[in-house]
């Protein structure tokens, strides 16, 4: 590898000549070691390129409690994997499957004006046995 149109060689033996500390070539981080069946939660990703925000209602909170289900806003061209990655990614959760809906928006009337509530997608998300996922304390 060239740096600065020198290699490594000739960086070393430049190092050595005018006795200083050889310089160092940082090496390609390794991947997590990840056994068979297990999700690792990362720091951070582009999550909320996809993820809008979690959606907190009587219904969604029954059936987190009830299903291990959640209920999440997501952009409205997320796909079903992009999202289950993103889940997974962020929370540190297994997923088994996603649903979408794409809820259209609504006709609204302020007096003489007319317009458009936007819509918006949202994505139920299922999780495996004994997973959670702190969207609000209980």
């Amino acid at each position: 590898m060239a740096i600065f149109g020198k290699t490594k060689k000739e960086l070393v033996k430049k190092a050595v000549a005018k006795k200083m500390a050889p310089v160092k070539v940082a090496k390609k981080a390794e991947p997590k070691k990840n056994f068979k069946g297990t999700v690792v939660k990362k720091e951070f990703s582009e999550a909320y390129r996809i993820l809008h925000r979690p959606m907190v209602t009587e219904k969604s909170f029954d059936l987190s409690g009830k299903l291990n289900q959640y209920i999440f806003e997501v952009a409205p061209g997320a796909t079903k994997n992009e999202t289950k990655k993103v889940i997974q990614d962020l929370y540190g959760v297994k997923v088994i499957r996603v649903n979408t809906i794409n809820v259209p928006g609504k006709k609204r009337r302020v007096g003489g004006h007319e317009g458009f509530r936007s819509g918006f997608k949202k994505a139920i998300v299922f999780l495996a046995e004994g997973e959670k996922i702190e969207v609000i304390s209980r």
